[in-house]
């Protein structure tokens, strides 16, 4: 994880989820929260609460797992849908939260350092430090160098395909953009969707939006456009949209009445062609199938820039301020940081990294192995639009104005100008 110090802003490359509302079903522990899923049992540090957004079947049951193997304590696990959960977080914190609480690195994770609402931990990185390299602990290090998260997975986004699909039909990864183009031309000429897209949830069309401005802009831009220090209707920005317009025809239709698991299915079942995602798509592929996905870093738009960065999200576990239990909780936090705990992790879910410099990759999949070897060749890694910036921005401004795009892409310019407006409101 190729990131570069100092701490700051600029270089945790993180935003925090929106601050809106809460629902009965994000409370925490003793608040009617849903389905708690048992943990491990026994111990005498007593209970300890997790509050989990990992909803989906395959990443629950490898937290479930993972826990099972934490004998210290009794632990309940609290999950909540994975959207609910990041759209509500501020609040959760702030209302009755569980001990210790999924969360992302970075600048999302210094958000809630920097205001009181996490523990922290630096203690417990005096033991478990050895197990991570210096760029995992910088994004898990608060702007006063103390931390407060616990790295556990991380997937890069690349474009994935199904291999049989392309050897059948004689597809060949692109370098660049227009044999992207090509590419995408010819399979639509086979009957195949070239591009599978959903933006339901109003995240994903932020991984695309990323990936084309690193590509034209590069690392430094696109930070800066984050950071609200660039203007949204200057002329690179467009040219980002412009070239996002001149892809959309080959796009999967559709996009905003549909899940990414739904988009990651139709590559499963090879309707579409390609599907920019984290490689956390390999959840929606039946074991048998998984050998058969692979993947290409987006090709380069910019010369200039070329292909040196990519999207790569750092998932962990921070302790929350009003936690019940902290001893028991910085003991789990323990447990999450051992190579073997990531390791049964990567195991399960194969559509994640460990975190951990000495997890085992021996057992690493094909794809898991490639995907490694992306994020170790990367000049620059980003952590993703959501995670980059404010998250008043990211939510109320960034979510509706992409969905926007994606619904009437000839109207860049007001677009643009919408956004701008919006921003200079926020980043006073």
């Amino acid at each position: 994880m190729n990131q570069r110090p100092p701490i700051s802003r600029r270089n945790l490359l993180l935003g925090t989820a929106a601050a809106f509302g809460v629902p009965a079903a994000l409370t925490g522990c003793g608040s009617g929260s849903p389905s708690p899923a048992p943990g491990g049992t026994g111990g005498n540090l007593g209970t300890v609460t997790i509050g989990s957004n990992a909803s989906d079947e395959i990443p629950k049951k490898s937290l479930e797992t993972v826990v099972k193997g934490f004998t210290q304590a009794t632990t309940r696990i609290n999950t909540v849908d994975h959207n609910t959960f990041q759209e509500n977080i501020n609040r959760y914190l702030r209302g009755t939260p569980d001990d210790v609480f999924t969360w992302f690195a970075g600048y999302r994770m210094q958000f809630f350092a920097e205001q009181g609402l996490a523990v922290d931990i630096s203690d417990v990185w005096q033991e478990i430090g050895g197990n991570y390299t210096q760029a995992f602990k910088d994004q898990s290090t608060g702007v006063d160098g103390k931390q407060y998260f616990i790295p556990f997975t991380y997937y890069p986004w690349a474009v994935f395909y199904r291999k049989s699909l392309w050897q059948e039909k004689g597809y060949e990864p692109p370098a660049t953009l227009d044999e992207l183009t090509a590419l995408a031309r010819k399979m639509k000429a086979d009957g195949v969707i070239p591009i599978a897209f959903a933006d339901k949830d109003g995240w994903p069309a932020m991984g695309t939006f990323d990936i084309l401005n690193l590509r034209t802009n590069g690392y430094d831009f696109h930070i800066s456009l984050m950071a609200g220090k660039e203007s949204w209707t200057d002329p690179r920005v467009k040219q980002v949209f412009e070239t996002w317009r001149g892809l959309m025809e080959y796009h999967q239709p559709a996009a905003l009445g549909r899940t990414w698991q739904e988009a990651g299915q139709s590559l499963a079942q090879k309707k579409t062609g390609m599907y920019l995602l984290g490689m956390f798509v390999a959840q929606q592929f039946p074991e048998a199938d998984r050998d058969d996905l692979d993947f290409f870093t987006f090709p380069e738009i910019n010369p200039a820039h070329g292909t040196d960065s990519i999207d790569a999200p750092i998932d962990g576990y921070m302790i929350s301020a009003k936690a019940r239990n902290v001893e028991g909780a910085k003991a789990l936090l323990k447990h999450f940081a051992q190579p073997s705990s990531q390791d049964v992790a990567t195991e399960l879910d194969p559509g994640t990294l460990a975190a951990s410099s000495k997890a085992d990759t021996s057992g690493y999949s094909a794809l898991q192995k490639r995907g490694a070897e992306l994020v170790s060749k990367a000049t620059h890694i980003a952590q993703f639009l959501d995670r980059d910036t404010r998250p008043d921005f990211a939510s109320t401004v960034m979510i509706p104005s992409l969905q926007s795009f994606v619904s009437k892409p000839d109207e860049i310019d007001s677009l643009l100008a919408s956004i701008e407006k919006q921003k200079a409101n926020i980043f006073r």
